[in-house]
């Protein structure tokens, strides 16, 4: 194996690293946007923290985490595809475990799909379908994106989706899946479903 191909999947974990949230809303109103809501460097604390504006920014930036070093990877025709599926699976590990703010970072869904951009935007599609379906069905965030990580991989699978797409659902999804079972008993003010757990 060319040792240089090693290099795709450090750039996916060092990418998925940067901790945008943390960085921005400490730049805006100089707090750690983990100290609120989930406790977690998201979007979604950005917004409660520093407005839409800068968490719909953040959202960008952690979409392009994903995005940049899959496509970098992808667009290579000699590099195998394990390598493709390592880069994309470590630039969630990243985006979740960053290397840069004490391995506390974010949930991993914005990265995974920047991931998937990169691949095949079907993928992308399928994925964030079933996302919200199973929020709407769930009605407990945390757990929808457990479930969510579990059966992206086999759902594709049944939309006949079986490319490269296949294997990054299911390297992400076991990373999602893993880590959003921390929040699997939260009881936290949804932002998206604006009501309280009982």
């Amino acid at each position: 194996m060319n040792l240089f191909f090693l290099l795709f999947p450090v750039l996916g974990y060092l990418f998925g690293s940067l901790p945008f949230s943390i960085w921005i809303t400490r730049f805006v109103k100089g707090v750690d946007v983990r100290d609120s809501g989930s406790g977690h460097a998201t979007t979604t604390n950005t917004i409660r923290q520093a407005g839409f504006g800068w968490g719909a920014l953040v959202l960008i930036l952690d979409i392009a985490k994903g995005f940049i070093p899959t496509y970098l990877a992808v667009s290579r025709d000699e590099i195998p595809t394990y390598i493709v599926v390592l880069t994309a699976t470590l630039a969630v590990v990243g985006h979740c475990w960053t290397l840069f703010a004490q391995f506390r970072g974010g949930m991993g869904l914005a990265t995974t799909g920047g991931a998937f951009l990169a691949v095949n935007p079907l993928a992308f599609l399928i994925s964030l379908g079933l996302l919200i379906l199973m929020v709407l069905v769930i009605r407990h965030s945390a757990r929808a994106s457990v479930f969510t990580g579990i059966l992206v991989a086999p759902v594709l699978w049944l939309f006949n989706v079986r490319d490269i797409s296949f294997w990054v659902a299911l390297g992400a999804g076991i990373v999602i899946a893993v880590r959003f079972l921390v929040d699997w008993n939260r009881k936290y003010r949804e932002l998206w479903l604006d009501r309280k757990r009982t």
